[in-house]
This record gives structure tokens, C-alpha cells and sequence, in this order.
């Protein structure tokens, strides 16, 4: 279950909110033997997170919630986590990286809740005695105000909304979440490189960043701040095996004219300030990278409101 945008923080008694987790949402599932956890694109990641699945957790639950890397302050930290994905271009390169678990819903527990409301299922959730490093997200009834100026003061991503009575609808976007994001955050595919010039000779300068549209990418811009030293070196690794001869954009006579092109393979998550008028991130700035299907990466799910294009237009370009 997905939420959908919303552009400020609202307070109705209808509703509860929650802080939003920067990092790697998850389903833990146990049958009383194993304990497997599956991301949202759905790859096991039970490996990836041996602390995780060797929980004593009990057996017929399904809990859906986030994984996250604290920073020293207790912020999540999405370029933290990287150190613990399956690509971690270079950010933190230990396995040691301690993380959370940050659990927000129950689908199961002996006998399916997703038609449950909410409430209903957040009560049940509340009665498990769930060991470290598991723990229920915290929840704010009817005003957003004190939620968001701990947000404000924390530098936090946002928050989240839940309507009360409202079922867990799998595999939706609804309108029964909503997201309210401090910063402007957007997944994109990553459609090719500029060459690095002066001290990144060798590297590059710039990913190039697009959203599928019809049957091929729209360039939303370029991203070249964010990296390190070992994640340039990385990244440009993998970018070289992955380059090709033509490009995946639509024409757009803003591309850097020396890009490089790349499979469409790899989704970066940015930070940025806000959309121009003609559907580009201002002021990007490089986060990690995700692990959610390339298909799902489309203008219509993410990019700007109100954009100029819709679904209909880009059929005419397929």
C-alpha cells in the first residue's frame, strides 16, 4: 500500500500521523521456522539483514514497516543504509552498519487484518512484544502541527497521514495515505553520464535522469552533486558495463550534447528544491540508490503535479 502526495500538513480528527522513514520499506513475514523479508520490488533481502531474520518474532505475521540507518543524531540516513543494499556505490562499505526496523502496519497475525481498519490492526500491533531491532512506529491523532515541527527541528523527510476506518489495500496508491514531504524527493532512472572533467577526470560529472514515458525516458535533469570519492569511482564502474549506443531519452535539446548513454537499469534516488515550469528538478542533490522495478519508475507516478504531458500524450510517442 502506497501513499499518495500531499503538499502541506493538515489537522483533522479523521486522521493520525506518523513520521516518514527514510529508507528501505519492507515485509517481514514468519511461520514460525524462518523469517523472510521481501522488499517493495519484491527481491528477498532475508539475507541482507541477518539481525532481521533471526528475530524471535511469532509465527503467522506479515508486519509491513521500514528499514532504516541511524546517524549519530538518531536520524535516518538513506546514504548510511547504503552500506547494507545490494549497491552501495561506495557510500559506506561495511556490513556492520546497525539498523532498524520501524514497524507501521499488520497484514497478519494467525488470521488476515488488511480488511481490518485501521485502528484495528494498529491495536493489535501495539499488543505484540516485538524484539530489538523492531519497533512501532509512533502515531499522532488529529493535529500534524507538533508532528511537523519535530520534523522541522530534526530535518526530517516529512510525514505521513492515515485515515482512521481506512483497510490495507496491497499494490495501491491511495488516497487513505497520503505523504506530506518536507524536502521534495524523487526516484528516477538513470539514462546516462557526462564525462567528469578537472578533478573528476575519470569519473564523470553528472548522471543524467529520466522518467518513462511512452517507450522511453523523459529527461528530468542531471545530478551531480551528492558523491564522494569512492562512490564516483564506483558508480562509473558500473556505469561503463552498462553503457550503450543509443540513447533511452525522448529528444530534449536541454541533454548535455557529450552525455554518455547507459542501459536503464539503475534508479537514484535526489533530493531537490523544487520542478521547473518545464518539468525539470532544480538543484538535485544525490542520495543512493533504490532498489524499486525500473517499470514503476513512470512520469505519471512521479513526476511534478499539474505536468506538462500526461499518459495520453506519450502514447503518440510510443
Amino acid at each position: 500500500m502506497l501513499a499518495t502526495p500531499w503538499p502541506v500538513p493538515f489537522d483533522d480528527p479523521a486522521w493520525v500521523f506518523e513520521l516518514k522513514w527514510d529508507g528501505i520499506r519492507c515485509l517481514l513475514t514468519s511461520d514460525g521456522d524462518e523469517v523472510s523479508l521481501l522488499s517493495r520490488a519484491g527481491n528477498d533481502m532475508t539475507r541482507r539483514y541477518p539481525e532481521l531474520s533471526a528475530a524471535a518474532v511469532p509465527p503467522g505475521l506479515v508486519l509491513d514497516g521500514e528499514i532504516v540507518a541511524l546517524d549519530q543524531s538518531g536520524r535516518p540516513s538513506f546514504e548510511l543504509l547504503q552500506g547494507r543494499m545490494g549497491f552501495s556505490a561506495g557510500a559506506v562499505h561495511t556490513p556492520m552498519v546497525p539498523i532498524t526496523y520501524v514497524v507501521f502496519d499488520l497484514l497478519h497475525h494467525e488470521q488476515p487484518m488488511i480488511e481490518l481498519p485501521l485502528e484495528a490492526r494498529q491495536e493489535r500491533l501495539d499488543s505484540l512484544d516485538l524484539p530489538p531491532p523492531m519497533v512501532v512506529a509512533d502515531r499522532y491523532a488529529g493535529e500534524s502541527g507538533p508532528v511537523w515541527e519535530f520534523v522541522e527541528s530534526h530535518d526530517l523527510e516529512g510525514l505521513v497521514a492515515k485515515r482512521l476506518g481506512s483497510r490495507y489495500t496491497p499494490g495501491a496508491r491511495s488516497p487513505d495515505w497520503r505523504k506530506i514531504g518536507r524536502f521534495m524527493q524523487l526516484r528516477a532512472v538513470v539514462g546516462g553520464f557526462t564525462p567528469g572533467t578537472g578533478g573528476r577526470a575519470g569519473t564523470f560529472g553528472a548522471l543524467l535522469l529520466g522518467l518513462i514515458y511512452g517507450s522511453r525516458l523523459r529527461w528530468v535533469g542531471a545530478v551531480g552533486t551528492g558523491f564522494n570519492d569512492r562512490s564516483l569511482r564506483a558508480i562509473r564502474d558500473a556505469l561503463d558495463e552498462m553503457r550503450v549506443a543509443e540513447s533511452p531519452f525522448h529528444s530534449d535539446a536541454e541533454i548535455p550534447p557529450d552525455a554518455i548513454w547507459v542501459d536503464p537499469r539503475l534508479v537514484a534516488v535526489v533530493r531537490f528544491k523544487q520542478w521547473t515550469r518545464s518539468g525539470k528538478v532544480r538543484a538535485p542533490s544525490f542520495l543512493g540508490f533504490g532498489d524499486d522495478p525500473v517499470a514503476t519508475i513512470t512520469w505519471d507516478a512521479e513526476g511534478p503535479p499539474n505536468p506538462a504531458g500526461s499518459a495520453e500524450n506519450a502514447k503518440s510517442e510510443r
